[in-house]
């Protein structure tokens, strides 16, 4: 294909194909506008390399453990996938991996919408890469409601830590999932570890009620907050607050320094009231500037205190024993659901009882009850 024909396809853009956030009254002055693809010369889109090799169980697991980053890739993409065809091939390179996993500390880390998680995470991940640790991000985005598509441009927000050789970013979908995390969140912390990254940061969607599950996955739940937050405060609610084991004001530099300071001292006092989610820690309220640099060196310092405080009573294997017990759990449910909705029999009834039940000809449970009585062995379901 012609650079001219390429050219020509980049600078007529299509302004009446508006993307789906549009108003509906957009006009050509709206800014947005979805491009069209650029169709190859044999009239297909796409690029016209030639299809990577299908990988074996054996040469997954070498790849990983050798530390090669686009094997490593091609690992959590086949572990996260959902197609039946995947599912048995990725369990079976997980559980190769899984001796080799566990060596590392699991920190996660939430935060009001605005608090600079990626922009804090960028300036820990590089201090520590800098200090010869080995970092992976796992960072999540949400999925669209309506297209199920998501951003993934948290590479794109950390430039500076993902050119680093010791980091490794990834960003993935929630799948629509609530908890801040995605479903297979686990198991890429576990195939990161196998690769030799000692330290796994799980950047969650945002803070909510739902958004805590990260809590079950990691050692470490880091709370970013900012100064001023006001309502925002209050909308990552106490439920939230009282299982982080370490709080952070961020932002603290220029004329918001001193509203920062205030802000600590006031977390400080809600902190002391709460009873802790780690017994005998006392949650510290920390404050720092990201942007800068300042203040990141002292949270990494008490997230190590806090660990020593972990490994100390003997509560790090404690809560990586609970971990797996909810890993388990986890598993069975999404195994379930998938066997569910796989079923032949389930399959072939279930449009019929999602029709019956959008127009009221079927109550809901009714048809929960049926399809559930489809899954049994039952020469009868019909």
């Amino acid at each position: 294909m012609s650079f001219s024909h390429i050219y020509w396809h980049m600078t007529h853009p299509d302004r009446d194909n508006k993307p789906e956030w549009a108003p509906p009254n957009a006009g050509s002055e709206f800014a947005s506008f979805v491009m069209r693809g650029v169709k190859a010369s044999n009239g297909e889109g796409g690029s016209q390399g030639k299809k990577r090799r299908t990988l074996t169980v054996d040469e997954y697991v070498e790849g990983v453990l050798s530390g090669n980053r686009m094997i490593l890739a091609r690992a959590i993409t086949l572990i996260e996938s959902n197609a039946p065809a995947h599912r048995d091939m990725g369990q079976a390179v997980l559980q190769r991996l899984m001796p080799h996993a566990g060596r590392s500390m699991r920190v996660g880390i939430s935060g009001v919408p605005g608090a600079g998680k990626s922009t804090f995470i960028e300036a820990l991940g590089s201090m520590l890469c800098e200090q010869g640790h080995r970092v992976a991000v796992l960072a999540v985005d949400p999925s669209s409601t309506l297209s199920g598509g998501s951003i993934l441009g948290d590479k794109t927000r950390m430039e500076r830590l993902s050119a680093h050789p010791n980091a490794y970013i990834r960003p993935s979908p929630t799948g629509g999932n609530l908890g801040g995390v995605t479903e297979k969140s686990r198991s890429t912390i576990q195939v990161c570890e196998a690769a030799g990254y000692d330290v796994i940061i799980v950047e969650t969607v945002g803070v909510g009620q739902n958004e805590i599950a990260v809590r079950g996955m990691v050692d470490c739940y880091l709370l970013l907050g900012i100064a001023g937050a006001g309502d925002d405060l209050q909308g990552i609610k106490k439920g939230v607050i009282e299982i982080a084991d370490l709080f952070v004001v961020n932002k603290a530099d220029g004329d918001n320094k001193a509203r920062a300071r205030r802000t600590q001292a006031e977390m400080s006092t809600v902190l002391h009231y709460l009873t802790p989610y780690t017994p005998e820690w006392a949650v510290p309220a920390l404050m720092c500037s990201a942007l800068k640099g300042d203040g990141v060196a002292e949270v990494w310092e008490a997230v190590t205190r806090f660990f020593s405080h972990l490994k100390d009573h003997g509560w790090l294997e404690q809560r990586r024993a609970r971990q797996n017990v909810e890993w388990l759990h986890e598993l069975m449910n999404q195994e379930l659901r998938h066997l569910f909705l796989e079923h032949p029999d389930v399959a072939g009834v279930l449009p019929d009882m999602e029709r019956d039940v959008a127009t009221g000809k079927l109550p809901v449970y009714q048809a929960a009850k049926s399809l559930l009585a489809c899954f049994k062995p039952d020469p009868d379901c019909s």
